[in-house]
């Protein structure tokens, strides 16, 4: 199928872009990357009167630390964020997960603001995003606002972005100390939407308590979720005495929108969910031991 008719705006600038926003007032959706946005409107699953294309706005683009955050243009490639060495010494959650997204071309045409923006519950960097404790900014006319990641994912596709906003950047804050990350998930094949998958970021103190723990989850909501009660159970104890098997369960507790589809049901996506969570939990403690070794 094609598209239904359109009209296409490539704007010079942001200036441009938060003008052409406020000129369609709610008529116009942004084209990042397009690597959802096309085939969505191809199938006629999607129909806009207006697209604005961002994708080559050099304002949009690049990685850059800033004090304690790492802040990534909304316009950077998943392979730029996939390649930067100084994201992936910032934030090495960021490498981890950037492999499972689609294949390389899509990687290579979509963007990181696109992803984060698309919302999409079994995306990556969404993921990411809340795990980590990210901030999303936006633009309008009226300026410029910072939207926390607990925040921004409304529902399946939705966020807190008024319709004359555009995502800029998002910025994500770094864990110091000894810490360690974890990515796991599950997809039929290669490349597809994951079934259920999870991220891991542990920090543990010098005797070797768990002194922070963020757990998110993915594929088993209408968007990203975090899993409260396993980082409250593990926060303040010996990482050594706990079972990752009985942390991917507790991950589990409070679920009650697991979607059920031809990938499965929701008991089998919870089952799929706890194991990924164990996986993960086990992969972030152990480089969270090994930083320590190697700092010493």
């Amino acid at each position: 199928m094609k598209p239904a008719p359109f009209a296409y705006h490539r704007p010079f600038d942001l200036d441009d872009v938060v003008d052409l926003l406020a000129e369609y007032d709610g008529e116009a959706k942004i084209l990042a990357g397009g690597q959802s946005l096309t085939p969505m409107l191809a199938l006629r699953l999607a129909y806009f009167d207006n697209l604005i294309d961002i994708s080559r706005l050099p304002e949009l683009q690049g990685i850059e630390r800033r004090g304690d955050v790492l802040r990534i243009g909304a316009g950077t490639t998943h392979a730029a964020v996939g390649a930067d060495a100084g994201a992936r010494a910032a934030v090495p959650l960021l490498s981890q997960v950037t492999p499972f997204i689609g294949h390389f071309q899509i990687r290579n045409r979509g963007t990181f603001g696109g992803a984060v923006a698309h919302a999409d519950p079994a995306g990556e960097y969404p993921l990411v995003a809340l795990t980590l404790d990210a901030s999303m900014e936006a633009a309008s006319k009226s300026g410029t606002r910072m939207i926390p990641a607990t925040d921004f994912f409304a529902g399946l596709w939705e966020t807190a972005l008024a319709p004359d906003e555009v995502l800029t950047a998002v910025e994500i804050p770094l864990w110091r100390g000894r810490c360690g990350y974890g990515f796991h998930e599950f997809a039929r094949r290669y490349g597809d939407f994951a079934i259920a998958g999870a991220a891991v970021a542990v920090q543990l103190a010098d005797d070797g308590r768990v002194q922070r723990a963020s757990i998110g989850l993915m594929g088993l909501g209408s968007t990203p979720l975090r899993a409260t009660a396993a980082e409250q159970l593990v926060t303040g104890a010996p990482a050594a005495d706990l079972d990752a098997d009985e942390i991917g369960r507790s991950a589990m507790t409070g679920l009650d929108d697991v979607p059920a589809d031809l990938q499965g049901s929701p008991a089998y996506r919870t089952r799929v969910g706890a194991a990924m969570v164990a996986r993960a939990w086990a992969d972030a403690t152990i480089a969270a031991d090994l930083k320590e070794t190697v700092d010493a």
